[in-house]
């Protein structure tokens, strides 16, 4: 399981998780997630005419973690076209996982691969695409690995806080999680927050 103190002993597994990579994808990157690539992550809106539904999440969020010096935050923009079923058709977008440990801040980028949503629900996976520089993960994950989030996104404030659940990255050589798939979201929003959008046309 992710963010655990358990695991700060290495770094944290899956929070922010770091590949061995060329330099130009360790370099800084702006606060806010970066644009999708129009050839690789984003894709055309649908509309009724297409007979797809259309899924959304997007928002930053600081979570709840049990060590209160160390800040762990979730930026998303993710969408999805559905047809019959519950799998989508296409899925772009980027997410962040963030972890801030003793001032430093470890980052790891993603691009969408899947988005699911029900009702106040959502799973999103991604493959990692460049990190924050000097991680001590650099050497754990293969490059390109797959991380899960699962969120949790109350309407009209029932139903307690927001949560967010975080999946734990496969070590080097292991099969890569399975695209769409995630942890319970187990940890609460406690600044910040998530909007969603479940397959609207």
């Amino acid at each position: 399981m992710l963010l655990k103190p358990a695991l700060r002993a290495t770094a944290v597994l899956a929070v922010v998780a770091t590949l061995a990579a060329p330099a130009a994808w360790a370099a800084p990157a702006p606060e806010s997630v970066p644009e999708p690539a129009a050839t690789s992550l984003s894709a055309p809106v649908a509309s009724a005419a297409d007979g797809l539904a259309t899924s959304d999440l997007t928002g930053r969020a600081r979570l709840g973690y049990p060590v209160e010096t160390e800040a762990v935050r979730v930026t998303v923009e993710a969408h999805a076209t559905f047809g019959p079923g519950s799998f989508p058709t296409r899925s772009w977008g980027t997410f962040r996982i963030s972890h801030v440990i003793d001032g430093k801040d470890y980052w790891g980028d993603f691009a969408v691969d899947c988005l699911t949503t029900g009702g106040p629900t959502a799973t999103v996976t991604g493959r990692l695409q460049r990190t924050s520089p000097g991680h001590p993960w650099r050497e754990a994950l293969d490059a390109h690995t797959r991380m899960g989030l699962s969120f949790y996104v109350p309407r009209d404030g029932a139903g307690g806080p927001a949560r967010v659940g975080l999946s734990g990255a496969t070590l080097k050589k292991q099969p890569l999680l399975t695209k769409c798939m995630s942890s319970a979201a187990d940890m609460p929003v406690v600044e910040g927050g998530y909007t969603l959008g479940d397959r609207h046309v």
